[in-house]
């Protein structure tokens, strides 16, 4: 199989949310070897990075950002500690442990509350996160729009059929082509324009999708997966529990707790007035996270690379 491609430059996009700061209580904030919200405590090399990464965001604050007064000259450029350690409502003595890269376990409400108080932009919200192996409750969000330049790439794929998909399977964007195989998706309500709706319920898709019985079993691996990182995301929550009433099927799958990241391979499709198409389908990557991406389907055999041209075409992508 192919390894997965990437059509962007990485590019972080994300949503604080409204600061609030209120205290954390000394049981909140961690210590050396306890419990917190975490994925794993950060390796040496890690902390090492996570502390100088803090020393440096933390000294080009000057202190009239954060509505503190000046007292005094300053030895050291921007806030001290102390004084992020009070912005944060975090004990001085756990901040300092945190910034010389003390071997402790730290909870996502208390990096929270540090990135606020570092005034810390979307990508390097990510970063602090990152580096102290915490889940961040509120993530980089996928940006649902599909640019002028995807669109004409998905044009020019002609005479292949491709489409935009997000790790939710919502169908962003497609070419004609894509149409031909999966039916007119412009004629389908919104909500219903998901793939993994679509090969769990009636439709075009799940027709002329000849392996879906199969197909079905890596998209709930794949869906699970990806939701980690959504579970409190009402748009997820939504569709889980729509397929869960909507498919016994899919409930079953569900409950094997199955995961699987997204690759490539290959589909077969038996389209009605075209014929039978094998295809290789590749994910180009839209960003730099694991989130929208386009499926391209290039033809398996010389038999299917004719037969593609009787796919619809001239159309513009949607």
């Amino acid at each position: 199989m192919l390894g997965s491609m990437s059509l962007a430059t990485p590019a972080a996009q994300a949503r604080t949310a409204p600061a609030t700061h209120a205290r954390t209580a000394p049981a909140a904030q961690a210590r050396p070897g306890s419990a917190g919200q975490h994925r794993a405590a950060p390796d040496d090399a890690r902390r090492h990075e996570l502390a100088a990464f803090l020393r440096s965001r933390r000294e080009r604050i000057a202190p009239e950002q954060v509505g503190l007064p000046l007292t005094g000259r300053r030895r050291t450029p921007g806030l001290r500690r102390e004084e992020v350690a009070q912005l944060a409502a975090v004990g001085v003595t756990w901040y300092t442990w945190l910034e010389q890269g003390r071997d402790i376990q730290v909870s996502a409400q208390v990096l929270d509350a540090v990135a606020r108080a570092l005034l810390l932009d979307p990508s390097e919200r990510a970063h602090l996160f990152t580096l102290a192996g915490a889940d961040d409750p509120a993530p980089v969000r996928e940006c649902p729009s599909v640019t002028p330049s995807v669109r004409l790439v998905l044009e020019q794929m002609a005479p292949y059929p491709a489409v935009v998909v997000n790790s939710r399977y919502d169908v962003l964007a497609y070419n004609a082509q894509y149409t031909g195989i999966v039916g007119d998706l412009e004629a389908m309500a919104p909500e219903d324009r998901n793939l993994m709706w679509m090969a769990f319920t009636p439709s075009r898709f799940r027709d002329v999708l000849i392996d879906y019985r199969t197909e079905r079993l890596g998209m709930v691996a794949r869906f699970r997966a990806a939701m980690a990182d959504h579970s409190s995301e009402p748009a997820w929550k939504a569709l889980l529990a729509r397929v869960l009433k909507a498919s016994p099927d899919f409930a079953e799958l569900w409950q094997r707790h199955d995961v699987m990241r997204p690759g490539n391979g290959i589909k077969r499709f038996q389209v009605p007035g075209v014929g039978l198409l094998s295809c290789d389908y590749t994910n180009f990557w839209l960003g730099p996270r694991l989130g929208s991406r386009m499926i391209t389907y290039t033809p398996l055999d010389e038999e299917t690379r004719a037969l593609m041209d009787k796919l619809p075409t001239g159309a513009p992508a949607h």
